[in-house]
């Protein structure tokens, strides 16, 4: 499984002169003003992994893969725990870049860039675990295709049960939130991501080539 994951780290290399340029052109706008930086490279990361199973499709890459001792397995567990990976680095320069980027406009506010970049991992990680078993299911085209579906048709539905039903959060609840919200953000990060591997491992297992 270690080959598997630095197979699509490496893959990714080749694109990382475009990455460092992207990188300090959002550098000097978020320098100049008028820009966040913390919201950039997480999702970055995001979309430069998503072109590992563009290449993997194009190559037929899986019908090989899936002949190696536990193969479709492993394939799935390295494809998010690689995830994870780039994700993770992306987060900790990202958080690097918006403390120099502070320090040079002098308005370094450490509390609140901890508090994007976790919002931000949540976020993305929240796209991986929902995008990943549609991509092990139908493809990378068509589950792009799916999650944009999805999420413009529950963002639909979730308006119009808003407009019918008046919900009332407890503020007691909102409290809780207030003051544990890295405790709860870390814990539903993990069952998502547990959530969406245990699907897509079902999927994968049963997905023939």
């Amino acid at each position: 499984m270690l080959g598997l994951i630095k197979k699509d780290l490496l893959m990714i290399k080749s694109n990382l002169k475009l990455v460092l340029i992207v990188f300090i052109v959002f550098f000097i706008m978020a320098i100049q003003g008028g820009f966040d930086i913390s919201f950039a490279p997480a999702f970055i990361s995001v979309m430069l992994f998503m072109s590992t199973f563009s290449y993997d499709e194009y190559n037929k890459w899986d019908a090989y893969a899936i002949t190696f001792p536990n193969g479709r397995k492993n394939i799935v567990k390295s494809k998010y725990i690689a995830t994870l990976i780039l994700i993770f680095v992306s987060i900790v320069i990202t958080i690097l870049l918006s403390i120099i980027v502070g320090y040079l406009k002098n308005d370094i506010n450490y509390e609140s860039i901890f508090s994007i970049m976790a919002g931000c991992g949540f976020i993305v990680i929240l796209i991986q675990s929902i995008m990943y078993p549609l991509i092990f299911k139908f493809g990378i085209e068509k589950g792009r295709m799916g999650l944009f579906i999805g999420a413009f048709g529950i963002t639909a539905i979730i308006g119009m049960f808003s407009k019918v039903i008046n919900v009332k959060i407890p503020p007691h609840f909102l409290l809780f939130i207030e003051n544990y919200w890295i405790i709860v953000v870390a814990i539903v990060t993990i069952i998502m991501l547990a959530i969406s591997y245990i699907i897509s491992q079902k999927i994968y297992l049963k997905k023939e080539f």
